[in-house]
């Protein structure tokens, strides 16, 4: 690559990174946002994209390691069970949970590519190939065999998929009588009364909806979310609100250690910058974050059922 060529991708990629942040009629899909941001994790030890779990972690690190660890003891992965991990990232959860609770096998799928590359290459580092085997495909479209694995996980990425619904479809289809599914999952809140308040949720929703590629489809409360799990085939159904264990915590720990965004994509650094300026009840009022869970059921309908 030539001395002139390198400062005009970097011009692109800047040019383009602003337009999707700044410009409110443009949008990304999800791959294209994560294209964009690259290998820019804020955290220090591996390369999560994740909020954090923080009910009992003090830094970005622990955090996001405790919500990973969350989905997979909800999932129960254990030594017999063959994972499906959807959205998988760089591949730190499925290294932790190697590492930890050992399940037999993890199978990733994750439509960005220079993820898959990154997140592969640390997994063989690691001589974790044998146990992980991440691949470049669809959540909604799987290239997985039906009734082929026990557990299906996706850690803060269903909100993406276009849509949950296809996605809850393909989950049961490819998970054996009696799999368990779980998700930790962006969601808006319930509209709440008060002209100013409700303005400031929507607001707050639509300003992540937007820019962060959830599609209006995936933009429903938990009691719906309950509803397409049922209508999607599943039973023994929950869908808890984790929000006061991610957001609050993460913007307090954020405006306290504010080197944490020195390791942000250089343009993702103004806007988070900003965000901390407000209180976090006001920043984060339409956004509910969910773990939700449930099975497939051990004895099926009979041929005429569709789920």
């Amino acid at each position: 690559m030539s001395d002139a060529t390198l400062p005009a991708s970097r011009l692109r990629e800047s040019l383009s990174y602003l337009n999707w942040l700044y410009n409110p009629f443009h949008g990304l899909d999800a791959s294209g946002i994560y294209e964009l941001l690259a290998t820019s994790s804020p955290t220090e030890r591996g390369l999560y994209l994740n909020l954090g779990f923080w009910r009992d972690a003090s830094n970005l690190d622990d955090a996001s390691d405790a919500l990973a660890m969350l989905v997979g003891e909800t999932a129960e992965l254990g030594p017999e069970d063959r994972v499906l991990d959807c959205g998988f990232g760089f591949g730190d959860q499925d290294i932790l949970w190697a590492q930890t609770l050992k399940p037999g096998h993890i199978t990733g799928l994750n439509i960005t590519a220079s993820q898959v590359e990154v997140a592969r290459r640390r997994v063989s580092q690691l001589g974790l190939d044998e146990q992980i085997d991440l691949r470049q495909g669809s959540a909604t479209e799987m290239p997985i065999e039906s009734a082929s694995v026990d557990k299906v996980v996706a850690v803060e990425c269903a909100f993406h998929f276009r849509s949950r619904e296809h996605f809850l479809r393909e989950a049961w289809r490819v998970l054996r009588p009696g799999g368990r599914l779980v998700l930790a999952d962006i969601i808006p809140m319930p509209s709440v009364r008060g002209f100013p308040a409700r303005l400031e949720q929507r607001v707050s929703w639509r300003l992540v909806s937007g820019k962060f590629a959830i599609p209006p489809e995936n933009a429903y409360t938990r009691p719906t979310y309950h509803s397409k799990l049922a209508m999607s085939g599943f039973e023994q159904i929950r869908v808890e609100s984790i929000r006061e264990h991610v957001y609050a915590p993460l913007h307090r720990f954020l405006a306290e250690h504010p080197e944490t965004l020195e390791r942000l994509h250089p343009m993702a650094r103004l806007p988070a910058k900003l965000a901390l300026r407000f209180e976090p009840t006001s920043v984060y009022r339409g956004l509910d974050y969910v773990l939700a869970c449930a099975r497939k059921p051990k004895q099926l309908p009979g041929p005429g059922h569709r789920p």
